[in-house]
């Protein structure tokens, strides 16, 4: 429900068996360890990634998916359903659910009265934890090594991959050396309770407003759209639109090993020229995505040994 569940050991665990995931995909394109498993993918926002590597992570491992669009032609968006009766119905039929909801702590509460396992894959301007441990997987991945300074760049007010990764990062590297730096729009900056769980556990922050200086000696910068659904009027999004923009002229700047994650979609902030540079990571960070997942998964559901 909360990255602030996850211990370093736990962490370690995920990224192992998310290893031996990727490997089995490689070699034979998955197995049957979930052999007549069913997976709910209970979304009431808009998703691509999250669901997508979700249902495609149960079907590598020879289970199944169904797919409830809250937003669409269900009994929770035409009949005004509540959310803890959609979940307790849909898990009488299913062996684990994913939840994506746009209030802020509904996932967790619901979660609470589940009888079967539930992964949070959203809620508001929350949390998003599997995100979060993609992304990580994702940083050690590339770096082969702990991070050391971490830029996050955007809409840090509403990004909840942001939350999620920043308090994600400092739990596993509390009281270190490792800096977060948060690079935002004027009324778009990190929430306060973030940056209070890093002074809580030793870590270093620091804010800025300019992208150059905010990525010297940076191992990782992780971009974000700014979120225009998150806006009251058209009007004040126009005004932070294109704050940031990483194109082929910034990243001929930027440290020669630091590489370029995003949680996707983008929007204008990373411009396509930057694809083909080899720090550019989103796509790979998206691929690990699947990995992590089926490692979720197969964890929940005791199979990871298999």
């Amino acid at each position: 429900m909360s990255v602030t569940q996850i211990t370093s050991g736990g962490f370690e665990t995920v990224v192992e068996v998310a290893k031996g995931m990727r490997r089995i995909v490689k070699e034979k394109g998955g197995d049957d360890r979930l052999k007549h498993k069913l997976l709910a993918t209970v979304f009431y926002e808009a998703s691509t990634r999250t669901s997508g590597s979700f249902q495609a992570a149960i079907m590598r491992l020879g289970g199944k998916f169904l797919h409830v669009d809250g937003q669409g032609n269900s009994s929770a968006a035409k009949k005004k359903e509540s959310l803890s009766d959609t979940i307790r119905c849909l898990e009488c039929y299913v062996d684990v659910l994913v939840l994506r909801h746009p209030v802020t702590g509904s996932v967790p509460k619901v979660a609470k009265i589940a009888a079967k396992p539930m992964l949070n894959a959203g809620d508001g301007i929350g949390e998003h934890p599997t995100q979060a441990l993609l992304d990580a997987f994702t940083i050690w991945d590339e770096l082969k090594g702990d991070p050391k300074v971490v830029v996050f760049l955007g809409d840090l007010k509403h990004g909840r991959t942001v939350h999620s990764l920043a308090r994600l990062l400092v739990q596993l590297r509390p009281n270190s050396d490792l800096v977060l730096r948060f690079c935002s729009p004027p009324g778009l900056e990190v929430p306060s309770k973030v940056l209070e769980y890093c002074q809580e556990h030793g870590v270093k922050h620091e804010t800025y407003d300019d992208l150059n200086n905010a990525c010297q000696g940076s191992q990782v910068l992780y971009a974000t759209r700014i979120q225009r659904e998150r806006f009251e009027s058209e009007e004040a999004y126009e005004t932070v639109k294109g704050s940031y923009i990483v194109d082929k002229a910034f990243m001929a700047t930027a440290p020669s090993n630091m590489r370029l994650l995003h949680p996707l979609p983008r929007v204008d902030e990373i411009a396509p020229d930057v694809d083909d540079d080899d720090r550019a990571a989103y796509f790979r960070q998206m691929e690990n995505g699947m990995y992590v997942r089926m490692a979720l998964l197969a964890l929940m559901l005791g199979k990871a040994d298999e």
